[in-house]
Order: C-alpha cells, then sequence, then structure tokens
C-alpha cells in the first residue's frame, strides 16, 4: 500500500512521537495552542493558514487531542475532511463518547475508526494499538503502512476498543491510587518498610481470570467482614488526617457484594458475574 497523506489534530506527546519516529513525508499538522503549531516544524510537520487548509489533502486523520476535546475536535473538524479519508480517533474516551464523535464524522462521508493506545507512548510506533470499527480491517493495514507494528482489530463496533481500553484502566488507575492512599498513609505511621514487605511475602504470581476469579469470591463469601475491617482502615486514615477516599469506597464495594448473599458463590468468573448482575438489589452506581 503506497503511503498515506497524514494530518494530525493535536500536537502533544503522542503527535510528536509518532512522527519523530514515523518519518511520514508531508505530513501536516493542527493544534488550537499556539506553542503546539510552533513546534510542529521542528519536527517536520507543516502547517497551514488554519486547520481547513491542513486537513484537505490527507488520506489519514489522527486525532491525538485531550479526551475533553475529543468530540468537539471530530465535531467541529468534520466539515473539513475530504470524502472518503479515514478519521483515527486514538484519544482515550468512553465509548459512547467515540459513538457520537463516529456520528459526526461519518455524516461527511468520512471513515471512523476507533483506536485505543494500550500504552505509554513513548515506545512509538510499537506501541499496542488496538481497533474497531465497520473499517477495522483496512485500518489494520493503513497504520501498519505508516510504520505501527503492533496492530490488532477487536471488533466492528465503534466503542470496543476504547471499552477494553478504559475497563482496563480502571484497574491500573485505580491500583496507581491504592498505592498513594497506602504509601502515605504506611509512611506517616512509619511502617512503610514493614507493609512492603508484607505485600511482597504475600504476592502470589496469578493470571488475570484467576485472580478477578478469587477477589470477587473473597468478596462475595466475607464482604462484611471485610468492609468492617476496611471501615476501620479508613477511620485510621481520617485520624491521620489524610485521604481515605480509596478506603471509604473499598468499604462500600465489599459491603455491597457481601450483601448479596450469594453463598456459596458460583464456581466460574463468568457466573459470579451474572450471579451478582442478576440480584435485584445490585447497584452498580454505589
Amino acid at each position: 500500500m503506497k503511503q498515506p497523506k497524514v494530518a494530525l489534530i493535536g500536537f502533544g506527546e503522542a503527535g510528536e512521537t509518532f512522527v519523530r519516529e514515523g518519518g511520514w513525508s508531508g505530513v501536516k499538522g493542527w493544534d488550537i495552542l499556539a506553542e503546539r503549531r510552533a513546534a510542529m516544524p521542528r519536527a517536520g510537520v507543516g502547517l497551514g493558514e488554519d486547520c481547513g487548509e491542513v486537513l484537505a489533502t490527507a488520506d489519514v486523520i489522527l486525532s491525538l487531542v485531550t479526551a475533553d476535546q475529543a468530540l468537539d475536535a471530530a465535531r467541529e473538524y468534520a466539515p473539513y475532511l475530504p470524502q472518503q479519508a479515514m478519521w483515527f480517533d486514538m484519544n482515550s474516551v468512553a465509548p459512547q463518547t467515540k459513538a457520537m464523535a463516529a456520528e459526526a464524522v461519518e455524516a461527511v462521508n468520512v471513515r471512523y475508526v476507533d483506536v485505543a493506545i494500550m500504552a505509554p507512548v513513548d515506545v512509538g510506533l510499537s506501541v499496542p494499538l488496538l481497533v474497531a470499527g465497520n473499517k477495522a480491517d483496512e485500518a489494520v493495514e493503513t497504520l501498519e503502512t505508516l510504520g505501527f507494528t503492533d496492530v490488532r482489530e477487536v471488533g466492528k463496533t465503534v466503542g470496543r476498543a476504547s471499552a477494553i481500553k478504559l475497563c482496563r484502566s480502571i484497574m491500573v488507575k485505580g491500583l496507581e491510587a491504592l498505592t498513594a492512599e497506602m504509601v502515605l498513609a504506611s509512611s506517616q505511621a512509619g511502617v512503610l518498610d514493614e507493609v512492603l514487605a508484607s505485600l511482597d511475602a504475600s504476592e502470589k504470581p496469578m493470571q488475570w481470570a484467576e485472580r478477578a476469579d478469587y477477589n470477587l469470591d473473597r468478596m462475595l463469601k466475607h464482604g462484611g467482614r471485610r468492609a468492617a475491617e476496611m471501615y476501620e482502615a479508613a477511620e485510621m486514615l481520617r485520624a491521620m488526617n489524610t485521604s481515605a477516599a480509596m478506603s471509604d469506597q473499598t468499604v462500600a464495594w465489599h459491603q455491597q457484594l457481601g450483601n448479596l448473599e450469594l453463598t456459596p458463590p458460583p464456581e466460574t468468573l463468568s457466573a459470579k458475574i451474572e450471579a451478582i448482575r442478576a440480584t435485584p438489589d445490585f447497584r452498580g452506581e454505589k
């Protein structure tokens, strides 16, 4: 496949990294921030007088804006997009947000692609990309032509790639938040080294499917007792005058699942999930 003409919407870390490693010829870019537009020529990115000029001849548009601007960018720039171009929405936004962006882009006969960037972009074009949408197979080929080496189709429905990323982020970013709460508290209590050593001692190598099943099993069997323990942990944090945000929500989740009284819990992970969701008292927003 001949290398397509690329335009970037947004020129932050991702855009600059991809351009420098890709060495794409004739790439153009646009950013609402003047200082980011000023940085483009140093990376070999051409500038136009406005976004319309940048987009006019593009075959491929990589949307790499901040999450809060992703939908606005799709709606604002859609009228300037050449028909049959391909809009790669690489922003970390909710599936429903991508669906609305797709509606705006496809209304002008432009192909929309849901892309999830699954690791830090400092690895360049080897960063794992998940692709979804009715043009996903063509999108994979296009991204590989641009030099991306780890691209995988995950479905024909826009939002599926985004759902995978954001559900994963619940765990990854949640662990980061728990880590912050734990180290600040244990450091203040003067027990950080002991706590870290205890965590090392209790850590067991385990696949995530097995870990998720085990964790839900513990919550369903012992949620009430564990909620009581975490309530005391949260009270300790408040006495230290430090955040208990994560611990408070842990109390709520353990208590909620313990209150379902699914004893004994179903054996498999999928059965546990179905049983939890089928319980009339279950409320996911708590």
